[in-house]
């Protein structure tokens, strides 16, 4: 056996036919997507399926599964695995930034775009579009809402000055993931640590040496794609930086090592506080805003419940000692195991379009691996977090790939998925960085 890999006593045989919840729910969630996309013609057809009932039909499977175990036994296998420590503080950690998150608001991205615009020469307003979507995502933790805002203003850089729409766009949605990706107030961060078992500063720092040097390649490739190009006009609007200051406040805290939930309640007094001085909002709205905030994280945190009594199930009946002796079969030794683990989050959010709901649905299986390879918890989590945004930044049916699509279209800018994808620059330095350090940087697990 590999010295870098452990020996595990799987008392439990292997059944590959306890993971079949995992492909009802890919095949119900898929085949309703494409269905809705591209057949009927429904715009975000992927976002319009109640994803929650779709995890409820596979719930049901797994319940139907396993004759010898009774409905009451299985309530219990449930409940134990909806016990667990982390899954109880992912849920808690969502709904909190939930309410952070309705309480600042979203118009300092705006800011700090047109600030960056207004100060740097226009020549570098692709570059400007990267840093800045990276910053808001790291921010707000949220890659489709920095899209959103600034893929509009991203549109207005292009037609005012001279560069190409699927560039423009392609720099947002690339800065977009990179914050994703990082974000101590990311869905994805929160359901990677805490299906790991790793705290959030660890995971940043294991993180930060892989998407940063992608980042600086990305912008040097900007650079020289920008080059040559004719610039027109400078883009400029009034802005107001106070507002930045609940979110630096939080990524601070994040990077220091503060506890996650502290450093949201220092952002969420400290934003009550400047809009209320600001004037705003009132009392009354900002309260109603919190509400807003927190019922935005309610499904997100309902998938975490309902993957986590399915994965118990699965478990029970020996699906993922199943899943993981093929896993060994094809991937061999300590950075066999981190591609493995990279490959597996990949596929999930292949068949989801959801980086987060593929992050909680492979946590399970990545954390035996993580055992069995002699993977390090904070590598563990990194790996999830990176291969997820890795693929979900450029699938051309992931939300992002479309919110970016719908802004454009609404600024009067026709654009297609497969004109913005060679512009993707950051998910591809991504994985190039991500391949390098798994296989080229020596593996320090502990």
């Amino acid at each position: 056996m590999d010295n870098n890999i452990k020996e595990q006593d799987n008392t439990k045989k292997g059944k590959f036919i306890a993971l079949l919840p995992i492909g009802v729910f890919i095949v119900l969630y898929l085949g309703l997507g494409i269905t809705f996309e591209y057949v009927m013609d429904i715009s975000m057809g992927f976002y319009n399926i109640p994803i929650v009932v779709a995890f409820l039909v596979a719930l049901l499977v797994a319940c139907l599964q396993n004759s010898k175990v009774t409905f009451d036994e299985k309530l219990s296998i449930m409940a134990k695995g909806l016990g667990d420590k982390n899954i109880i503080t992912m849920i808690l950690i969502f709904l909190v930034a939930g309410v952070f998150v309705g309480v600042v608001g979203r118009s300092s991205a705006e800011s700090v775009a047109y600030c960056l615009l207004s100060v740097i020469p226009a020549e570098y307003a692709v570059m400007v579009l990267f840093v800045v979507s990276s910053f808001v995502s790291l921010a707000m933790g949220t890659s489709v809402g920095t899209i959103t805002l600034i893929a509009p203003i991203s549109i207005a850089v292009a037609n005012g000055s001279g560069f190409g729409v699927p560039l423009c766009l392609g720099a947002v949605v690339g800065g977009a993931m990179f914050g994703d990706n990082l974000s101590f107030i990311s869905d994805t961060t929160i359901a990677a640590c805490n299906g790991q078992g790793c705290a959030m500063k660890d995971k940043f720092n294991a993180n930060f040496w892989i998407a940063f040097p992608a980042a600086l390649v990305t912008l040097v490739i900007i650079f020289i794609k920008s080059m040559g190009t004719e610039v027109n006009e400078t883009i400029t609007q009034d802005y107001n930086l106070v507002q930045v200051i609940p979110y630096v406040l939080v990524l601070l805290g994040g990077i220091v090592g503060i506890n996650v939930f502290v450093v949201l309640l220092i952002g969420i007094v400290s934003g009550i506080i400047i809009m209320l001085t600001a004037g705003n909002v009132g009392f009354v709205e900002i309260i109603g805003n919190m509400g807003s905030g927190v019922s935005g994280m309610f499904e997100t945190a309902m998938v975490a419940i309902l993957v986590s009594a399915i994965c118990a199930l699965i478990h029970e009946n020996g699906g993922f000692v199943a899943l993981l002796n093929l896993i060994k079969r094809v991937f061999k030794g300590n950075k066999g195991g981190q591609l493995g683990m990279g490959l597996l989050v990949g596929a999930m959010d292949i068949a989801t379009a959801n980086n987060t709901v593929a992050i909680v649905m492979a946590n399970p299986i990545a954390k035996e691996m993580s055992d069995t390879y002699n993977i390090s918890p904070k590598k563990a989590a990194s790996i999830l977090d990176t291969f997820s945004c890795i693929f979900q930044g450029v699938i051309p049916y992931g939300a992002q790939m479309l919110v970016a699509i719908s802004a454009a279209a609404e600024m009067g800018a026709t654009v297609s998925a497969f004109e913005i994808m060679p512009n993707l620059l950051y998910p591809y330095m991504l994985l190039l960085s991500s391949l390098v350090f798994i296989f080229l940087v020596p593996t320090k697990n502990k």
